[in-house]
């Protein structure tokens, strides 16, 4: 038993001493581990420092290779345009005709997608080439150009304007096939050209089409512009203009309809925001020549003023209405026209008060009135003149609203200061027709006016300066509402019921001398007659006179027949319109029979009804009165 458990204790110190060998070889191969361990990290820094800057170098000499890459294909890039220079300069050098369109086009997009290539770079050895694309994409943008000029030309043969005015026909516009093309080709110059040409010009393509389709409207309508000025030329220097007869009317209407037709086609062509651009460079040489011509009509009608003052309302009429259409379709040329028309409307302007001035200056002038109380031939003359006014009254109210109500009557109105706005020539809310009814009727009061007063100085008597006045305000008034005057002139007739009563009274002056006969102051001793009517007894009146008062009254009878007979022949002598005869003599008798009848009644009997002194029983009076009107 004890020898068994020492068995066990020395198998067991056995394995225990086995154990310690070992662990003492652990430590001793761990000491040449560590050892090892050391060795390894010497040399692995050694090693370490050995390769680093073989590393970075190598990792320098990469990026330096992709570098050098990169610029051998930018170099590549670079001298590709330069390469294929030659062929496209070979291609855009020649006419697209003869290339072919697509081909030229094609070759111009490479030409330009170069160049916008070459300048990206911004290298300064590149600048030779960009100047030589851009002169080369100069070439191909003006062979385009040509082409473009080449398709308006075959398009743009002159008209004759008068055929579709006449025939009612649309003006003619660009066909499809043309407009397509030269929509195509307009697109091209445009994009190509916006890298050659300075910001805000106008494209090559659309300076093209400006001089080409400005010259072909210039040609179309330089006939009608001959025709203008030869139609207002004067035969009769004295001849008054005709409406409607000179030919500025198709002129405008001509200028109007290929204007439209013309922006019909630019907006078939061109972006929408060349479109007003286009047009007004298309029209600028066209208008120039309208501008020119409505200078011409300008001058001659300020030469002509008395008689063509009227063309000169014609003119600013057709063109302000040609103007407004205009405007209305292309939103265009609307200060373009304004501009045109101003010389125009100025001379158009100016004559309302030098027409006025011209009533008074004729009539001042005059040495000599008919001495028969006539009207003269100024007062139709004047009136004329109002009536023609009315078949132009948009323009004429127009030009009056301009100078402001009562501007037609101040002083100097041909000086320069005449133009300068006043307060009243901008109320825009003016009634022209009542304008032109206050110009109206201050023209006839100064027609009546200086009639008078010229009267007055060159007519002997009162009664004669009477009838001469009452004519003319006869031919006035008669001219008024025989015509579209009557409508317009709303406080003429007051005017001229003032002045009809001016003439009665300056007429009836003379009928004073033969009824103060017929006044009597004579006291006689018989009984009034009642208030009912009772007739007078003559015979009675007469017995209680004395014989120096018969004597008296048979004086008052014999001057009376002698004065009355003297004015009336007198009446019957003037020259009177049928409407002054029959005014004037119903005042006459309103006047003198009473007066007449009352002395008659009382005195007839002073001759015992012999007829030496009382010449005129009352029926005979009467009828002597009434054969005055």
């Amino acid at each position: 038993m004890v020898a068994a458990r020492r068995g066990a204790f020395a198998e067991e110190a056995a394995e225990v001493e086995v154990l310690n060998a070992n662990v003492e070889k652990m430590k001793a191969l761990r000491k040449k581990i560590a050892a090892s361990h050391g060795r390894l990290e010497e040399s692995g820094r050694i090693v370490g420092e050995a390769l680093g800057p073989m590393y970075a170098n190598t990792q320098q000499l990469q990026v330096t290779n992709r570098n050098v890459d990169a610029i051998q294909e930018q170099i590549e890039k670079l001298k590709a345009p330069l390469d294929s220079k030659d062929r496209e300069e070979r291609i855009l050098r020649s006419r697209p005709d003869k290339v072919g369109f697509q081909e030229y086009m094609n070759s111009l997009d490479r030409t330009s997608r170069a160049l916008r290539g070459l300048r990206k770079t911004n290298i300064k050895s590149n600048q030779k080439a960009v100047t030589d694309l851009s002169e080369l994409l100069q070439v191909g943008i003006q062979s385009l150009e040509q082409l473009f000029r080449d398709v308006l030309r075959r398009e743009s043969a002159p008209i004759e304007p008068l055929r579709q005015l006449t025939t009612k026909q649309d003006f003619p516009r660009l066909h499809t096939k043309p407009s397509a093309q030269l929509r195509t080709i307009n697109q091209n110059i445009a994009s190509y050209a916006s890298q050659v040409s300075q910001p805000g010009e106008l494209s090559p393509s659309a300076r093209a089409y400006a001089l080409e389709r400005g010259q072909y409207i210039t040609l179309s309508l330089s006939n009608l512009a001959t025709a203008t000025m030869s139609t207002a030329r004067k035969v009769n220097a004295e001849a008054v203009y005709k409406q409607g007869s000179n030919g500025i009317s198709l002129y405008a209407q001509g200028l109007q309809g290929m204007y439209t037709a013309e922006y019909d086609s630019i907006t078939n062509i061109f972006t929408r925001e060349e479109w007003g651009p286009v047009l007004q460079a298309t029209c600028q040489e066209s208008l120039a020549a309208f501008a020119k011509t409505l200078q011409k009509l300008a001058s001659h009608v300020q030469e002509n003023l008395m008689t063509d003052c009227y063309l000169a309302y014609e003119v600013v009429d057709v063109v302000s209405k040609a103007s407004v259409e205009l405007e209305s379709k292309t939103g265009e040329l609307k200060y373009a026209f304004s501009d045109a028309l101003k010389p125009m409307r100025e001379v158009a302007k100016s004559s309302l008060p030098k027409l006025l001035n011209d009533v008074r200056t004729k009539i001042q002038q005059m040495q000599a009135l008919p001495q028969d109380g006539a009207s003269v031939p100024i007062a139709s003359d004047t009136m004329t003149r109002l009536q023609l006014m009315t078949g132009y009254l948009p323009p004429v109210c127009s030009l009056l609203r301009s100078l402001g109500d009562g501007g037609w009557t101040a002083p100097n109105t041909g000086s320069s200061s005449a133009s300068i706005p006043t307060v009243k020539s901008f109320d825009v809310g003016a009634d022209g027709q009542q304008l032109f009814s206050h110009y109206a009727t201050d023209t006839i009061d100064a027609l009546l006016t200086n009639l008078d007063s010229r009267g007055k100085a060159l007519l002997r008597g009162r009664s004669l300066q009477g009838v001469f006045l009452a004519n003319n305000i006869s031919i006035v008034e008669r001219m008024i509402h025989t015509s579209e005057l009557s409508s317009l002139l709303n406080n003429g007739q007051n005017k001229l019921d003032q002045w009809r009563k001016t003439s009665i009274r300056a007429y009836m002056d003379a009928w004073k001398e033969p009824s103060t006969h017929l006044l009597d102051q004579i006291t006689v001793k018989a009984t009034r007659p009642t208030s009912t009517g009772q007739a007078v007894d003559s015979a009675a009146v007469l017995k209680a006179l004395s014989s120096k008062d018969k004597d008296n009254i048979k004086e008052k009878f014999r001057n009376f027949n002698v004065s009355f007979d003297e004015i009336v022949a007198k009446h019957k002598a003037y020259k009177m319109e049928g409407e002054v005869r029959r005014l004037l003599g119903k005042e006459v008798q309103i006047f003198m029979e009473p007066l007449y009848n009352r002395f008659w009644d009382r005195y007839h009997e002073v001759d015992k009804g012999k007829g030496k002194y009382v010449k005129y029983s009352k029926a005979e009076m009467s009828a002597v009165l009434s054969s005055l009107a």
